[in-house]
C-alpha cells in the first residue's frame, strides 16, 4: 500500500495542528473557511445567512436565513428568490425592488454564515459528520478533514452518493487505486450535499 495512503488510514489525529500536519504530509490542500469563499462569486444556497443593508435606511437592515424554498423575506419587498445567485446578483435584484420605495437605494448584501456547502462523511472514519467545503475538495481531502480512516475501513469499497435533478447517483471509490495512480479519476471533486460512506 502506498505510504502516504497508509498514513491517512492509520495516523492518529489530535487537534487541528495534527490534522494540518497530516494534510501537509500527504500533499493535500487544506480546506478551511476563508474570507474569499463568500466573496462576490460565491453561489448562495439554502441555509446560508445574508445581511441586507440599505444605506441611510437603518430600519431596512436585516440578517435573514435562506429558507428551504431558496427565498429570503425582507422588509417592504417581501419574499425574494436568492438561492443560486451571487451576492452581487441579489444586491442588483434588491436595488431594483427597493427603488419602488426608496429614492436611489444603495443596497449591500453580505453572506455572514455559510451553511449550504457541506458534505457528509459516515462510517469508518475518525470523525464522522458534516463538513464545510468552501473551495474545490476531492475525496481524499474530505477524508483528511474527517481525521482519516480507522483500521477497519474497507478502502476499496468507499461510496460517494449524490442527488442530481432528483436522481440518486452512486460511485464506488477504490482509494488503493487512487494512491497507486491506477485510477486517479476516482479522486473525484465533491459537490455540496454529497455523502461519503466508508464501510
Amino acid at each position: 500500500m502506498n505510504t502516504s495512503f497508509s498514513m491517512l488510514r492509520r495516523a492518529p489525529v489530535r487537534g487541528l495542528a495534527s490534522l494540518a500536519a497530516l494534510i501537509v504530509t500527504l500533499g493535500l490542500t487544506p480546506v478551511f473557511a476563508q474570507p474569499e469563499a463568500t466573496g462576490d462569486s460565491y453561489i448562495i444556497g439554502v441555509g446560508d445567512m445574508l445581511k441586507v443593508s440599505v444605506w441611510k435606511n437603518d430600519e431596512l437592515q436585516a440578517e435573514v436565513p435562506v429558507r428551504p424554498d431558496g427565498r429570503i423575506s425582507v422588509a417592504l419587498v417581501g419574499e425574494v428568490l436568492v438561492a443560486g445567485l451571487t451576492p452581487l446578483e441579489v444586491q442588483s435584484l434588491l436595488t431594483d425592488r427597493y427603488s419602488s420605495f426608496v429614492t436611489a437605494p444603495s443596497v449591500s448584501v453580505l453572506v455572514t454564515q455559510v451553511n449550504s456547502r457541506k458534505v457528509f462523511i459516515l462510517g469508518q472514519v475518525k470523525e464522522s459528520g458534516a463538513f464545510d467545503i468552501l473551495q474545490p475538495t476531492n475525496v481524499m481531502q474530505a477524508l483528511a478533514m474527517a481525521g482519516g480512516m480507522t483500521e477497519f475501513a474497507k478502502t476499496n469499497k468507499i461510496v460517494v452518493l449524490r442527488e442530481v435533478n432528483g436522481v440518486k447517483k452512486r460511485w464506488q471509490i477504490n482509494l488503493d487505486a487512487i494512491a497507486s495512480g491506477r485510477r486517479p479519476e476516482d479522486n473525484m471533486v465533491l459537490e455540496p450535499g454529497d455523502t461519503i460512506i466508508v464501510p
